[in-house]
């Protein structure tokens, strides 16, 4: 047995992915053995499912503040973005120029640059130092042409919060369709989807299992569904319903509500300010994003010659999970593009540290990942001194000499 199965872990990825609540599995577990019927049925068992769905539709309506009938289910946020922005396209062939940011999430940029293809134009916004996309560029790019602004409403990386209520109301007033992804904000801020035209979230980023999302859209948007098939959520998402999903994500929801009227946040944001105060005391460190218009559970620093793969699996041995970039192009080499949108060169890109924080996290925790990654950060500085050390003219003499 290796060293982390026996330790304890410290999970702070949950920008990437969270643990399912206790509560959540045991509400769904009932829709896998003696409930797994298909929603679509007309007999009995198919109708008690039927209503276990509507139900947790109407409870996330309920949260959003909107009605139900404008909440369509979907396997999560990529689809959900995908949904929003490729439907709209089609639905509405008129149009031909979309704008968003250059920081969105790659279900969004993606889909963008595929519609590129189809002969939209898409104008990338840039954002300031903090991550923060200006407004007046938004508002000075529409157009007649312009069919649909898409902002994140929180940056999945760097967790600076977007002022999507005054992109909004521009779009609103000019007449273009407003989209957000809410993935990283949904069951963690207050939203009222009424202001806005469309709207993905997605479960596993609230304490719900994989696999469940949903797009809001508001009544009377155009709008056509991607996937052909039986017909399901309204003609707007063909396919099986995943009724524990489904269920799983109406109690996640049910959950986070009451977080969110005790406030629980407030212990998290402590969390987060303690290791940005603690990690900023180091030398050649540098806060990604902005500190103030931040979610309350992330933290996102830059540490000069540091490799930021490396710090994360130093960290990875003593049984601390974090990230280094987006987890979602954890795989790719390439320097985060969010990082470098704010300003960082390819070294400071590299040398970064993603640590998202949840609900189940506490005080003794972060006081160990603040020194762990205090050792961590000195050990690999005095590494990158030596290699350095061996590399200048008369190096390798000198360390024969020592």
């Amino acid at each position: 047995m290796g060293n982390t199965e026996m330790m304890k872990i410290i999970y702070l990825d949950n920008a990437a992915t969270t643990p399912v609540d206790k509560e959540v599995l045991k509400e769904m577990l009932p829709y896998f053995e003696k409930n797994f019927e298909n929603a679509s049925t007309l007999y009995k068992l198919g109708r008690e499912a039927r209503r276990a769905v509507e139900k947790s539709r109407k409870i996330i309506a309920d949260f959003l503040q909107v009605s139900s009938e404008e909440i369509i289910f979907t396997s999560g946020g990529t689809e959900a973005n995908n949904l929003a922005i490729k439907g709209v396209a089609l639905a509405n062939p008129g149009k031909k120029q979309i704008i968003t940011s250059v920081i969105e999430h790659p279900s969004v940029l993606e889909t963008c640059r595929f519609l590129e293809k189809q002969g939209y134009r898409v104008d990338y916004i840039p954002v300031d130092k903090e991550g923060i996309v200006s407004v007046e560029e938004i508002k000075r790019r529409i157009n007649k042409d312009t069919l649909l602004v898409s902002v994140m409403h929180v940056n999945n990386e760097i967790g600076t919060i977007q002022p999507i209520e005054e992109i909004a109301e521009i779009c609103r007033q000019k007449k273009v369709l407003f989209h957000t992804d809410a993935v990283q904000s949904f069951g963690k801020l207050k939203i009222d989807a009424s202001k806005f035209d469309l709207l993905s979230a997605s479960g596993h980023k609230i304490n719900c299992v994989k696999g469940v999302g949903f797009l809001y859209i508001k009544k009377g948007i155009r709008i056509s569904g991607i996937l052909n098939g039986g017909g399901q959520e309204r003609g707007m998402r063909s396919g099986t319903e995943n009724v524990s999903g489904i269920v799983s994500l109406g109690k996640a929801v049910e959950i986070a509500e009451e977080r969110i009227k005790n406030k629980e946040s407030e212990r998290v944001e402590r969390l987060r300010d303690k290791i940005i105060n603690e990690l900023l005391k180091i030398n050649g460190t540098r806060l990604n994003g902005s500190r103030d218009k931040r979610i309350f559970s992330n933290v996102n620093i830059s540490f000069e010659n540091i490799e930021g793969e490396a710090l994360v699996l130093l960290l990875d041995d003593k049984g601390i999970c974090c990230s280094t970039g987006s987890a979602c192009s954890s795989h790719s080499l390439k320097a985060s593009s969010v990082l470098k949108a704010i300003g960082l060169g390819d070294f400071g890109a590299h040398g970064s540290l993603r640590i998202t924080l949840g609900w189940q996290n506490n005080e003794k925790e972060i006081d160990f990942t603040i020194n762990e990654i205090k050792k961590a950060v000195a050990r690999l500085r005095k590494i990158s001194a030596d290699v350095l050390t061996k590399h200048m003219p008369g190096g390798e003499e000198h360390e024969k000499e020592r």
